[in-house]
């Protein structure tokens, strides 16, 4: 009889991240929040839509405040999140919603830095109209 190899994996362990950043991307359809490490790999993540709201509702604060709870609070367990640097990106109504949520929560709030993209020239103008 062949002998029977037993795989072992290692558990995989959590990482202990004590600092890192909060990327909210807030649109006018919903609010996306990411918390990374300092290098932009991503921890946890979390989003109205996945939240459970649906249609115009995932577009508010208040979803976009639930949505940041949930993932500061995954965030928090699983790695040990106290500070963070928070980057906010669009134009949605939960910018700020989901920076006073972290308030709550006694996350540390380091610096927050908008970085929404600003046109420059703008879109190719449509042709010429003939009549």
């Amino acid at each position: 009889m062949a002998d029977a190899k037993v795989s072992t994996t290692k558990k995989k362990q959590k990482r202990s991240v004590p600092a890192g950043q909060l990327h909210v991307q807030a649109t006018f359809n919903n609010t996306i929040c990411t918390f990374t490490d300092k290098k932009g790999n991503v921890l946890t993540a979390s989003s109205a839509g996945a939240c459970g709201f649906r249609g115009s509702k995932k577009g508010t604060a208040y979803a976009a405040q639930v949505a940041s709870e949930k993932a500061a609070t995954a965030a928090r367990s699983a790695h040990g999140l106290k500070s963070v640097d928070v980057y906010i990106n669009g134009v949605g109504l939960g910018r700020d919603a989901a920076v006073r949520a972290l308030q709550n929560l006694d996350i540390m709030v380091e610096s927050i830095k908008d970085v929404t993209g600003v046109p420059h020239g703008g879109t190719r103008p449509r042709k010429q109209r003939r009549a």
